[in-house]
């Protein structure tokens, strides 16, 4: 009922009158509420069909828990779609330090180009590779005794699992052509009704004959090799140091040796060069009418993805996935809401700016604008509050009595410094003024410690307030989040190559606040 919620504000003052129909309120349109997103489960099965993901290297060893329980579950998405698609080159926008991308990599074998803008971020992911590299030996060592164990499993179970395979084979017909174009086509929505696929989609229907079965119990080894590849194949050839069972005395290599190490050597150069899963990671500035050609030399058909693009980076994204047709699939993830731009926030009609929000024609012909207090809302994290990870009420406390000092004392109500995160370096109120007075460069002589001290004192008896504030703040984030989301995913609906889009839940919030990823597909009369 539209009127349900009438009462939440005063109709003449329009103050918040009744806080639990404001709770309410936001509750009902929020993701959780509103049936908007599609399942993950449900896109995974659509597009692997009958394949199952593959298991590897745990992330948890080279992140620390958020960020690997981001990796671990948008890369097995993106693999699930690249393969769907069936291309192998992928590029990560706003890759930072290389985490999503160099994962991508080892464990899917796919080829990725990461992009930062930040030459230190591009500069940190070709280190962190660098050291992912020493530990290949580690993983090679650990792939040989889960290998053993495999071997003892299979032993028992073969027999059984042979009978199966071979009566399967003999009752269905073989289709070994499992290209993307002349597999066997099922619509998507016929695997997952409830996922919105309305394009044709492919569907695993090759089958093992007898030889095939015969040939994978003779492939243990070579699977290995392939795995302790792909680690390897993350760093340039010569960064591992080729082993040799011979000793030398003196520390003269043998003719032999040499030879040896000098094959070596050349092959792993020339696999290099053959092997397409490697990691590029590069430095360029991405904005929306960026030729992807002339960052990337060897662009083919890609997908493109994003863990947590930051502002307009994460709408730029979408405009370059649906302007671009070598880009067949998009999976992004953004954040930091509070530094989007909007095209009606100041009131500006500049028609040929590329805006962060809103995107599609239904909110841009509304002039909707959402504000730069409700995007910094929309950042919070509800969900970590509920479970009991309060908000840092003293910092905001601090800041906002730093603002009236600046105001009332400097004259200042705007600036393009950044106080940032003083509050932890700080040991009281008063450090932490004048920390962020230096930050701010102003002059901090002419404000005595008692003067600091007498602002704080004035507004403590406010703190409860302050806290009251902020957690109708958190209250409201998530429908503010919904606004901006849906807003991306009303824009892509609106292309018309798109075949499917739709917004999924990725990530835990708790772990994650920042979990929705809008995903599209393009059209197979797109590839």
């Amino acid at each position: 009922d539209d009127d349900t919620f009438s009462n939440v504000f005063c109709e003449n003052s329009k103050k918040l009158i009744n806080v639990h129909l404001f709770a309410l309120a936001a509750k009902y349109y929020s993701f959780s509420n509103l049936g908007v997103c599609t399942p993950l489960e449900d896109v995974l099965e659509a597009l692997r069909g009958d394949n199952q993901g593959k298991t590897g290297i745990k992330t948890d060893e080279f992140m620390n828990n958020k960020k690997s329980h981001e990796v671990q579950v948008m890369s097995e998405l993106v693999d699930s779609i690249a393969n769907y698609c069936g291309i192998k080159q992928v590029i990560d926008i706003g890759s930072g330090k290389g985490y999503l991308s160099s994962f991508l990599s080892m464990q899917y074998n796919l080829k990725v180009y990461g992009i930062d803008s930040s030459n230190t971020n591009t500069n940190g992911a070709h280190e962190r590779n660098r050291k992912l590299k020493k530990h290949w030996r580690a993983y090679q060592s650990r792939g040989r005794a889960n290998l053993k164990s495999q071997r003892l499993e299979k032993a028992n179970d073969r027999p059984v699992e042979s009978e199966i395979k071979c009566k399967a084979i003999g009752e269905k017909p073989l289709n070994n052509d499992s290209s993307l174009q002349s597999q066997d086509q099922v619509t998507i929505q016929d695997l997952v009704p409830s996922c919105g696929f309305t394009e044709v989609a492919t569907s695993e229907t090759s089958k093992q004959t007898e030889v095939d079965l015969v040939t994978r119990t003779q492939s243990d080894e070579s699977k290995l090799s392939e795995e302790v590849l792909a680690i390897l194949n993350v760093l340039p050839a010569d960064a591992v140091e080729v082993s040799s069972s011979s000793q030398c005395s003196c520390g003269e290599l043998c003719e032999e040796e040499r030879a040896q190490r000098k094959m070596a050597s050349l092959k792993a150069k020339a696999s290099k060069s053959s092997e397409s899963n490697l990691y590029f990671p590069l430095t360029s500035c991405i904005t929306a009418e960026t030729e992807l050609s002339d960052v990337i030399t060897d662009l083919e058909d890609c997908m493109m993805v994003g863990l947590h693009t930051c502002g307009d980076l994460a709408a730029n994204t979408l405009r370059i996935f649906t302007a671009k047709p070598e880009i067949k699939a998009v999976c992004s993830v953004g954040c930091c809401y509070h530094l989007l731009s909007e095209q009606f926030e100041n009131q500006e009609d500049c028609p040929e700016e590329v805006w962060g929000f809103p995107m599609c024609q239904y909110l841009k012909d509304k002039g909707w604008c959402c504000g730069r207090n409700a995007r910094m809302s929309a950042c919070l994290a509800l969900e970590r509050v509920a479970v009991g990870q309060m908000l840092p009420t003293e910092s905001l406390f601090y800041r906002a009595v730093l603002q009236v000092i600046i105001e009332e004392i400097y004259g200042v109500t705007k600036s393009d410094r950044h106080v940032g995160k003083t509050f932890s370096k700080s040991s009281s109120f008063i450090d932490y003024v004048r920390k962020s007075l230096k930050k701010l460069e102003l002059d901090d002589s002419k404000l005595p410690d008692s003067c600091i001290m007498d602002y704080h004192e004035k507004y403590k008896h406010r703190m409860n307030e302050l806290e009251a504030f902020n957690m109708l703040k958190v209250v409201l984030a998530p429908c503010i989040e919904v606004l901006i989301l849906l807003d991306r995913l009303c824009y892509l609906k609106e292309q018309d190559n798109i075949a499917w889009s739709g917004l999924v839940k990725l990530f835990d919030p708790v772990k994650s606040p920042r979990c929705y990823a809008v995903i599209a597909l393009k059209k197979q009369s797109c590839f």
